[in-house]
């Protein structure tokens, strides 16, 4: 790369007319309160601490030392002075190459920015590379990322958290030339706006709705009974493995009904798959679904499944979040009796198995079912707010939730929280700025139109908040008679979201209502402008039991639709964003190792220059959650072709396991994915950096509630699932609440549901409670129904 006049890599020689941002580099100007002109002290937490000028400089008579001699929590580190006067002056869109030299006696030590927001103030903005222990002196070098909009200064140093000391000078900071490559358009016009569906050949064979892309670059899809009671039955339970690059499917034994389980990806690759589906609801309705205690683990080396030991409770439709220590964490979904579990459960990394109960703190909460569980960078978690089947939880609708502490905060914000039923939830890129975005969500039990609701929370805040974001876009819905534009509050529910290597987020897929009326629309959305671009719709139907998820190749695969009538969309298809049909791609030649430690510089070699890389978790996705799903970005250092990429210290950004790593180019244009293993909380040794967490989201305003008393259970209706069971089999959905335009009667029912496809729906029992067979002639909505009502 050839560096501006106003800037230059600091891993080359500099030419001596190279202009260096940085205001009194070396110290050598004396200022206010015992520290250098236009340098301030900072931090927080609890330590013990001192600043100070020493003359043991790199060059020149100064250099600043920062030392912690005791630590319970927190950081201390000397800034550049926030204020127009001293802190350097940005541009948005562009990149800074930072440089410093130091010497340290601690692991835990890192280059930390600040920005100054036009609108919000001055703000943390990142972490961007963790030092090394040095005796002497040493150069450190890290490039920005892209300057985020509304950003006109930026103030940066090294923050001190672990005891010892770090003595700095020399600071250097360059704007970085913008390599952008020409735009080469290989679609047509409207597919290098939009991108491009493409429905594959060959069908999926089993009715998979969930989907786990596994660290080979396969994809395991797990059906169980698919949702037919018919395949329950004869305990007939299909689990699938597709390989992208040859297109075929590979059956695999499974050995129990995995229907509507939870499943996480485990520090080593393998997949854990929780409960699932223990008996369908009886044919009176009087009994709901049950879920099961047993677990298993799914091994991508040899295709299998293999029995853990039981959890302490049953669990159809529960969470499953991996922890910063590799271990996992699950909440809600039902119990074997049909109630509601209020039972926490905690697999444990280093023991392989179920904790027993005693071993788990326990607030004896009911979360709901797939309540979307998301870790944050202190190891908390935030509930988002989105979840399955009916209502949320009482209060705001979304909380933090501290395990140490056995606690639940309260977060405001969150507009009409009982009508986000499977809305989709995701820690927006990257996962440092810890911001979340909830999208879409209906109501399967009032079943109104699901709604364009979108909802951003930044979790750096002191008393975070979710605040309104722009409405989702607008497509088309089939209700009924052919897909017709939509009008008015119209959104989706049963959403899609998936994050891509450019750092934009592709929402997809959905319905207006409970199990019917699909809606054909799929948007970008660009978290540094926070907008919506609506682009190609994926031309299949993807509602209830729809996944989307990521490919190592930067496509995106959706799979699985089942209506309430109870057919089920075997087709696939495959979306290939803008930025694939921006002509030739980077790539990334050599990768020197694949296994990572936190806190480590790792080199790679890239064929061209590079503006970015991140490291995405693959997806485990099903009814519209992946709490799991996140974009970390890796700060670069570069000469040349070869580029070092600056891995977090803190595990709970990353939690341990295989990532897919994507090197893109300033025109957002991605690689193909290399696959790397972070290494788990091992890798923190004593000679190694520490995790550096910050106080965000540490001033909570909303309600605490803790543990409360001992229970079996929470008592949870039959109907729970929105479909009224009096009529058909217990794959047949048909709704408890009929859409608000529906009338009434039992002609407008019937229509409704024949336009649907539901056919001739034997009634079970003799309750008739939608008035669906007013000649009780056992079968719904005969001709002799139609004209009695």
């Amino acid at each position: 790369m050839t560096a501006l006049a106003s800037g230059l890599l600091l891993t080359a020689p500099q030419p001596a007319a190279a202009a260096n941002l940085i205001r009194n580099p070396g110290f050598e100007t004396a200022g206010a309160d015992s520290m250098p002109a236009c340098w301030e002290k900072s931090g927080w937490g609890d330590n013990d601490f001192t600043f100070s000028t020493v003359a043991d400089a790199h060059s020149g008579a100064r250099a600043m030392k920062v030392e912690l001699t005791r630590r319970v929590d927190g950081d201390r580190k000397a800034l550049i002075t926030e204020s127009a006067a001293c802190a350097p002056a940005v541009t948005a869109g562009r990149q800074y190459d930072l440089g410093l030299w130091y010497r340290s006696t601690t692991p835990d030590a890192s280059v930390t920015l600040f920005r100054h927001d036009a609108t919000a103030g001055w703000q943390y903005w990142t972490d961007l590379k963790t030092l090394e222990l040095s005796a002497g002196w040493a150069e450190a070098t890290v490039r920005t990322p892209e300057v985020p909009a509304g950003t006109d200064r930026i103030s940066w140093g090294v923050s001190v958290y672990g005891t010892g000391s770090v003595t700095t000078d020399d600071y250097r900071m360059e704007q970085v030339a913008d390599p952008v490559p020409d735009p080469v358009c290989t679609g047509t016009a409207e597919e290098c706006a939009d991108g491009r569906w493409d429905v594959l050949p060959t069908r999926n064979p089993v009715r998979s709705m969930h989907s786990v892309v596994l660290h080979n670059g396969k994809v395991l899809l797990i059906a169980g009974s698919g949702n037919s009671e018919e395949m329950f039955e004869a305990g007939t339970f299909t689990s699938a493995v597709y390989d992208p690059e040859n297109g075929t499917y590979k059956q695999i034994p499974t050995p129990k009904d995995m229907f509507c389980a939870g499943h996480v990806q485990l520090q080593d690759g393998r997949v854990l798959v929780m409960s699932g589906n223990k008996g369908y609801p009886s044919a009176d309705g009087t009994i709901g679904y049950q879920g099961y205690k047993d677990s298993y683990i799914f091994d991508p080396e040899t295709e299998t499944y293999s029995k853990t030991n039981d959890m302490n409770d049953g669990h159809w439709y529960p969470s499953a979040t991996i922890l910063g220590n590799g271990d996992v964490i699950s909440f809600g979904g039902l119990r074997e009796d049909s109630t509601g579990s209020v039972t926490a459960e905690l697999w444990s990394q280093a023991e392989q198995r179920w904790q027993p109960l005693w071993k788990v703190n326990q607030t004896w909460s009911y979360w709901g079912l797939y309540p979307s569980m998301i870790l944050m960078q202190d190891g908390r978690l935030f509930y988002s707010g989105s979840h399955v089947f009916g209502n949320n939880i009482p209060g705001t609708g979304s909380a933090i939730y501290d395990y140490g502490a056995n606690t639940v905060t309260e977060v405001p914000g969150l507009r009409d929280k009982d009508e986000r039923d499977q809305s989709a939830s995701v820690l927006l890129p990257p996962a440092q700025d810890q911001k979340v975005l909830t999208v879409g969500g209906g109501n399967i039990d009032s079943n109104p139109d699901a709604g364009r609701l979108t909802d951003i929370i930044d979790l750096k805040a002191a008393d975070p908040s979710y605040v309104a974001g722009p409405p989702l876009p607008q497509g088309t819905v089939d209700l009924g008679a052919g897909p017709v534009p939509q009008t008015g509050g119209q959104g989706k529910m049963y959403v899609s979201t998936v994050l891509l290597p450019d750092g934009k987020v592709l929402e997809t897929g959905g319905a207006l209502h409970n199990r019917a009326d699909p809606v054909y629309e799929s948007s970008l959305f660009d978290p540094a402008t926070g907008t919506f671009d609506p682009v190609a719709a994926d031309p299949e139907a993807r509602g209830y039991h729809s996944s989307a998820f990521l490919l190592p190749d930067g496509r995106v695969m959706a799979t699985g639709d089942n209506p309430g009538n109870g057919s089920w969309n075997h087709d696939v298809s495959i979306y290939t964003p803008p930025y694939l049909l921006k002509g030739e791609r980077p790539t990334i030649t050599s990768l020197i190792d694949d296994h990572w430690e936190y806190g480590d510089t790792q080199r790679i070699t890239v064929d061209r220059p590079i503006a970015r890389a991140e490291l995405i978790r693959p997806a485990a996705v099903t009814h519209s959650s992946d709490p799991n799903q996140r974009f970390v970005d890796l700060p670069l250092s570069v000469d040349g072709d070869n580029v070092d990429l600056n891995v977090t210290s803190n595990p709970d950004l990353a939690p341990p396991g295989w990532y897919m790593l994507f090197a893109v180019d300033a025109g957002g244009v991605p690689s193909v994915a290399k696959w790397v293993h972070l290494q788990g909380p091992a890798a923190l040794s004593a000679d190694t950096a520490s995790a550096h967490v910050h106080s965000f989201a540490d001033d909570l305003g909303g309600d605490v509630r803790e543990a409360g008393r001992k229970r079996t259970s929470q008592k949870v209706g039959p109907a729970v699932s929105g479909c009224d069971r009096h009529y058909g089999s217990a794959n047949v959905c048909v709704p408890t609440v009929f859409p608000d335009e529906v009338g009434r009667t039992t002609a407008a029912r019937c229509a409704w549901l024949e336009e649907h496809g539901y056919g001739r729906l034997k009634v079970n029992g003799k309750d008739d409670p939608l008035r669906l067979d007013p000649d009780r002639d056992g079968a719904a909505c005969g001709k002799g129904d139609v004209r009695r009502r």
